[in-house]
């Protein structure tokens, strides 16, 4: 059996092959920069159509969708019901929904006679208890408007989780975690009988950690500040918070690599503020927690920075737990998540 993979972006297209059940990859391709001023792909359309694999020997057809709000708590074969359902979710995932849907559509009509399975991001956090994903608002936002947290990045904790369990030889539903994913993109997941019980993005991925340029936690009051005293617009708040802001807005660069190479000021504060802003969330976990297994790091900082994760890890509090460094593979935790559907045939 072979399972294709399609992980879509706003502007990148990502694809891989597996088999099944050896879980071997096949092929992987990625096409970016999608619509982009001199690049030579102008639309998903055409990344569908540049993506070099033969749709013939394709039975299961898996894709990644940022939001399932409280539609979807798990992975579902894929309707044209479902699809309608996933477009009025689109004010919650304005940037990262269009193109997941347009993506199943396309996918769909090169390949309408098989399997085709959604796979969310937000479905690993639906296991959080109420008091971990209500803010106090006024009850009836979460009512009326479902404003509440939902937390993004499931599917690479869930592969973390279950990854960890292995490498400690417990099984998961045993396991306590603290699951770091860390890149340009940054959240953090406590795991409690491997289940997700709360997570640093909430309602949208801007929430939480410091981030290549996303804020993450600010006092909401600076948004009004920002609208009330130096008149800028909600798009220009927007673009403040989500693209000028994290490592960026503080040293001027997003990329850790480069930083790090940095002996500036500016470039110091910003791994500090970072670094601090993760333990601050680890030290809160494991009180969540109570008893913790091990911390994991993953995505492209916590991968490859060593000189990071020491300075998370350079502190009384959590300097005994064991640490592992795990590579996530969202795309294999998607092919999972088919093969285990489609066996079980869950439609919407």
């Amino acid at each position: 059996m072979k399972i294709a993979i399609f992980n879509a972006g706003s502007s990148s297209l990502k694809c891989k092959l597996f088999d099944y059940p050896s879980k071997k990859l096949l092929f992987s391709q990625e096409i970016e920069k999608i619509g982009e001023v001199k690049s030579a792909v102008a639309s998903h359309a055409e990344a569908f159509e540049a993506i070099e694999i033969d749709w013939r020997e394709i039975d299961i057809v898996g894709h990644r969708v940022v939001h399932g709000a409280e539609k979807f708590f798990k992975s579902r074969l894929i309707t044209e019901d479902m699809i309608k359902k996933l477009e009025a979710l689109i004010p919650l995932a304005p940037l990262h929904n269009p193109a997941n849907i347009e993506a199943i559509k396309l996918a769909m009509r090169k390949a309408p006679k098989i399997a085709h399975v959604a796979v969310f991001d937000t479905a690993f956090h639906t296991t959080m208890p109420k008091e971990a994903y209500i803010y106090a608002l006024p009850y009836e936002l979460y009512e009326k408007e479902r404003i509440r947290r939902y937390g993004f990045h499931g599917i690479s904790h869930a592969y973390l989780a279950k990854e960890a369990a292995k490498r400690l030889n417990k099984e998961l539903r045993e396991t306590n975690l603290i699951t770091l994913h860390l890149g340009n993109g940054a959240s953090v997941c406590a795991i409690k009988a491997g289940k997700s019980i709360d997570t640093s993005m909430g309602f949208t991925p801007l929430e939480g950690l410091v981030m290549g340029s996303r804020c993450g936690d600010i006092d909401a009051e600076i948004v009004l500040y920002l609208e009330r005293e130096l008149q800028k617009s909600p798009k220009e708040i927007e673009d403040i918070l989500n693209h000028k802001s994290g490592l960026l807005g503080i040293c001027g660069a997003n990329d850790m690599r480069e930083i790090l190479l940095r002996e500036d000021e500016r470039a110091k504060l910003a791994i500090a503020i970072m670094v601090r802003r993760i333990q601050k969330y680890i030290g809160a976990y494991m009180v969540l927690l109570e008893d913790v297994d091990a911390i994991v790091f993953s995505g492209g900082i916590g991968e490859h920075s060593e000189r990071i994760r020491k300075m998370v890890m350079d502190n009384k509090i959590v300097k005994d737990l064991k640490m592992f460094v795990i590579k996530t593979d969202e795309e294999l935790e998607i092919a999972n998540e088919c093969y285990r559907v489609v066996h079980r045939g869950d439609t919407d």
